[in-house]
């Protein structure tokens, strides 16, 4: 059973839950995951110092953070935090729309539960061709981003 929650504590930006669960159910799609309990919290800059800072001892700005509370297998249990704030900044940067930009950062925490590595050149570019095909899936199918 896949069982997805939404959390918009950001004070000013609404994420859509219905297009939240849309990513996360395409992505457990693509990996063949059955089975999930993942909670995913749409936070601010602020918050996002705060948590890095406090579990990583990096106290700067991360667009997301993965936290697995099982190991990686057939049951993914964790939760992903998307700074909103960094998905806009990043969002212009990149020239593509607000909502490609933290479907991906969605789609990029969820891989990390699944057991996704990128601190390597050749982990990153394998993370960022699977994140462009589950993006480009979703896409296709007509799914409004």
């Amino acid at each position: 059973m896949i069982s997805v929650r939404v959390f918009n504590t950001h004070p000013q930006h609404r994420i859509s839950s219905r297009g939240t669960l849309l990513v996360a159910r395409s992505v457990f799609r693509s990996e063949d995951i059955r089975s999930a309990l993942v909670n995913i919290i749409f936070i601010n800059d602020a918050r996002m110092i705060r948590l890095n800072g406090t579990f990583l001892s990096k106290w700067r700005r991360t667009d997301v953070l993965s936290f697995p509370l099982n190991t990686a297998g057939e049951n993914i249990e964790g939760e992903v935090y998307v700074d909103i704030d960094q998905a806009r900044r990043q969002a212009r940067d990149y020239n593509v729309t607000y909502k490609n930009e933290y479907s991906r950062l969605i789609i990029h925490g969820l891989l990390h539960l699944i057991g996704y590595r990128d601190n390597t050149i050749r982990l990153r570019k394998n993370m960022a061709r699977r994140e462009d095909s589950i993006l480009l899936g979703i896409v296709n199918h007509q799914y409004v981003l």
